[in-house]
């Protein structure tokens, strides 16, 4: 097996042997990407370069703690020093800050290696990575299928084992979703967890960072390097960051499991639902006590996170006006039509559309009818979790209602598309925690299941998790190499 396709704890003990070095990681990675990317396209920026460099110096110093020595990718909306971060926009094509993202700056300090910047959907708006402007990414399991989004690139690195593993952002289903359709870990902690500092934001009130990886154990290494209280950033919690490779135990007799109905009824695939009733079974199985439960309110959780999603998007894209950031027209000859053009020729159809939709449910006689509601929904949606919770650990369901559907096949649907975040976005509403991990095949394509856990009790997350992983084989597949 080559080295590209072993996991992070696999080669953290290879390097700490020194039965490898990072140096021929990396050239694995590259070897890999050579081999794939031109069908693929994960990256918007690849560093080989860099990566070769960072990785000779750390093998002379021959220290490899942590993370040190694995290659990863960052989704192209945090900031990197001195290396371009364009949000998969016109609007940044060329944008290079001058700091680092927390996050980054956290991996940076663990000597972890940056591969590259991954695509996204623009500005993170968008479900299938085809909403970037320069290229979509292709599945790596079907290259006719999309990779999900809007952290499609990073997911999708990770399946075709170009990076080890990649963070990304999730303001819905961003992360969830593309582990879900490209079959690998996809991990959102608590809101206020991992800094969001040095992140280029969609929702500022639903973005979180999370972790893609290929298996469990990773996730919870990737997770202990950046999480944790950050002065920079106002959002991010002052509580202890607990050791979570510590709660990977496969023990979970009397672990309290369950499933909301409304997320088994109309609209999921009745194979994707299948496979996770059979989970459940799994989970039956290891001594797990299984319910199922009610979130009466979950049908009006897609309609209130889109509202909110928008709402707080116009927000944040009213920067982005040709003067302090991004792309100017020089050909305007007034400030107005300098402002318009520049943004008209910044942004694409998707963006626009979120910013009309937010700007209208915002605007002076429409705030109170959209917006408020869509609040009032929100603490509606937070109160029915928290009475779940108070009597089991874990809530679970699919992570999305197909596996990974054709390119072009919603690109002209717009509300087909955000159908996609109908299972996970009210996670993000209530700011709790949640992760896809794979559960089973449909039609030869991964399909994820959706773990919800309390707030910032990950721990008990990753332990359900691991259990079911360790029962399975579904995470030892790889594109090309179904493992049944």
């Amino acid at each position: 097996m080559k080295l590209n396709d072993l996991s992070v704890h696999e080669l953290k003990n290879l390097l700490q042997s020194k039965q490898t070095s990072s140096e021929e990681i990396i050239k694995s990675c590259l070897e890999r990407i050579a081999e794939v990317e031109a069908e693929v396209k994960a990256f918007i920026t690849l560093l080989e370069d860099d990566a070769l460099k960072a990785a000779r110096n750390l093998d002379k110093k021959g220290e490899y703690q942590g993370l040190a020595g694995i290659p990863y990718g960052l989704k192209d909306n945090f900031c990197t020093s001195g290396i371009k971060t364009t949000c998969a926009s016109r609007m940044l094509e060329n944008y290079v800050p001058f700091y680092d993202a927390t996050a980054a700056r956290r991996l940076s300090e663990a000597d972890a290696i940056l591969m590259g910047k991954m695509n996204m959907d623009e500005f993170a708006m968008g479900n299938s990575t085809e909403l970037s402007a320069f290229f979509p990414t292709r599945n790596p399991w079907d290259h006719n299928r999309v990779p999900g989004g809007s952290s499609g690139g990073s997911a999708a690195a990770v399946a075709a084992g170009e990076i080890l593993f990649s963070l990304g952002t999730d303001s819905g289903s961003s992360i969830r979703q593309p582990a879900s359709f490209c079959g690998v870990v996809g991990l959102k902690p608590s809101y206020g967890r991992v800094s969001r500092w040095g992140v280029i934001g969609s929702a500022s009130s639903l973005d979180q960072v999370g972790v893609i990886t290929r298996d469990v154990t990773d996730c919870a290494l990737v997770l202990q390097a950046i999480a944790g209280k950050d002065p920079s950033d106002s959002t991010s919690v002052a509580l202890e960051v607990p050791d979570y490779s510590a709660s990977l135990k496969a023990d979970i007799k009397g672990l309290k499991i369950a499933y909301p109905r409304e997320y088994f009824q109309a609209g999921i695939d009745q194979h994707v639902k299948a496979c996770v009733m059979e989970a459940l079974k799994t989970y039956e199985s290891l001594g797990a006590i299984i319910d199922e439960v009610s979130l009466p309110h979950s049908e009006y959780a897609l309609p209130a996170f889109l509202l909110i999603a928008c709402a707080e998007a116009s927000a944040n894209m009213g920067k982005y006006d040709g003067v302090r950031f991004g792309l100017r027209d020089f050909s305007a000859d007034n400030v107005v039509d300098m402002y318009s053009q520049s943004r008209g020729l910044g942004f694409g159809t998707d963006v626009k559309r979120r910013i009309l939709l937010g700007t209208h449910a915002l605007s002076a006689g429409y705030y109170e009818d959209y917006y408020l509601k869509a609040l009032k929904v929100r603490r509606l949606l937070k109160n029915d979790f928290d009475k779940v919770f108070e009597n089991y650990d874990v809530i679970v369901a699919p992570t999305a209602p197909t596996v990974a559907f054709e390119l072009g096949a919603q690109s002209g649907d717009p509300l087909t598309m955000y159908m996609n975040d109908i299972l996970t976005g009210s996670t993000n509403m209530a700011g709790l925690p949640g992760m896809s991990i794979p559960c089973g095949f449909v039609q030869e394509m991964p399909v994820g299941m959706h773990l919800i856990g309390k707030p910032f009790d990950e721990p008990t997350m990753l332990k359900a998790a691991y259990a079911f992983e360790q029962a399975t084989s579904f995470h030892l597949s790889r594109p090309g190499r179904r493992v049944r």
